[in-house]
């Protein structure tokens, strides 16, 4: 198993570079030019000049690229004294840098990854995604949750009454589910519970986690601006999960171990929650593992429509203002949640099917 997790862990640091590889050629060939972006229409030609220095774009792209990459990493290389040294270890970019060793005028540090800083705030990008990322993944855990629960409660039973009343209903809340687009069903949600019913639901259209009370003395946990957006985000995947723990739960009830267990006389809670369910798992577990890596990394439409402060109002704010550190520190972190989630999954299937680590 060790082995198995070391492997996974390899193929996902492939992975990784890989994009931050696709990431950084893709935004270095878009039009603009971020010294301008950063200092305005009154911008000088030395001011320019001074902030592309800065950011190292007066380099061959080849070293641009190793910059970066020495950024990101949490193990790098910098100088200690030339402070006009494009790895120079500047104490703004690199607060947290602590020296392992050196060898001449250069060190070996370990830091936290620096993603470069917005040209729109100057703040750094890992400052406003550490920000923005906690409401984001309070808001895919709370719908994933929901998606998951519902979705195997609904599809086991419909799988237990099949062709009844109950199984096609089923079939058709997984067909409207997976159909509905996420804004639409974000705008209809929003105009028919927090506008056509307000007085009843008391819900907002608009809201944060937090709310500031009557009084202007502070902000207090508002978990009723959370329902809406989570019942929006979690349709989709309740309408997968369902379709699939039926269709998946249907062919293992046919299997020859099931009819043998049944024919020792097992009782049929036991058959199900034991034997059938467990085995039936895997495609759920795929399934919800993409949704909640999508979810966590910014459902975009879904947080704006609500103004739910999270990762996705991050990415679009940054896109209007062709922020692009901003998007591509987003990029990356996505693709660092994506990688270790489909890790984790792995992980699950080898612990559910020991065929697979063995494989």
């Amino acid at each position: 198993m060790f082995n198995f997790i070391i492997k996974r862990l390899f193929y996902g640091f492939l992975v990784f570079i890989g994009v931050v590889t696709v990431v950084f050629l893709l935004f270095n060939v878009l039009p603009g030019d971020p010294a301008r972006m950063m200092l305005g229409q009154r911008a000088d030609s030395a001011s320019v000049a001074a902030i592309n220095r800065d950011l190292g774009r007066d380099k061959p792209l080849l070293e641009q690229y190793l910059g970066y990459l020495n950024d990101l990493s949490p193990v790098s290389v910098h100088h200690l004294n030339d402070d006009d040294a494009f790895w120079y270890l500047d104490p703004e970019k690199y607060p947290d840098a602590k020296v392992l060793f050196t060898v001449g005028k250069r060190a070996v540090v370990l830091k936290s990854p620096y993603f470069r800083r917005s040209y729109q705030t100057k703040r750094r990008v890992s400052d406003i995604l550490f920000e923005a990322f906690p409401k984001t993944a309070l808001l895919a855990t709370v719908s994933i949750t929901i998606a998951l629960i519902l979705g195997l409660i609904i599809g086991t039973f419909a799988a237990l009454h099949r062709d009844s009343l109950f199984d096609r209903l089923s079939l058709v809340f997984s067909v409207s589910g997976m159909a509905i687009p996420s804004f639409f069903a974000a705008i209809l949600f929003a105009w028919v519970f927090a506008y056509l019913l307000a007085d009843y639901t008391h819900l907002s259209m608009f809201g944060s986690l937090y709310t500031v009370d009557d009084f202007g003395r502070g902000e207090y946990l508002d978990l009723k601006n959370l329902i809406l957006p989570a019942v929006v985000l979690g349709i989709r995947p309740l309408a997968i999960v369902v379709e699939l723990t039926r269709s998946s739960l249907l062919e293992v009830l046919s299997s020859d171990y099931i009819r043998t267990a049944k024919a020792k006389g097992l009782s049929k809670r036991r058959l199900i929650m034991k034997h059938a369910l467990k085995n039936a798992l895997n495609p759920v577990i795929t399934a919800i593992s993409g949704w909640f890596a999508s979810l966590m990394a910014g459902a975009v439409f879904v947080e704006f429509v609500f103004d739910w402060k999270g990762v996705g109002v991050a990415i679009v704010n940054a896109l209007t203002k062709y922020d692009f550190p901003v998007v591509m520190g987003a990029v990356l972190f996505i693709s660092i949640i994506l990688v270790f989630i489909n890790i984790a999954v792995d992980i699950i299937y080898a612990w559910l099917d020991p065929r697979i680590r063995l494989g």
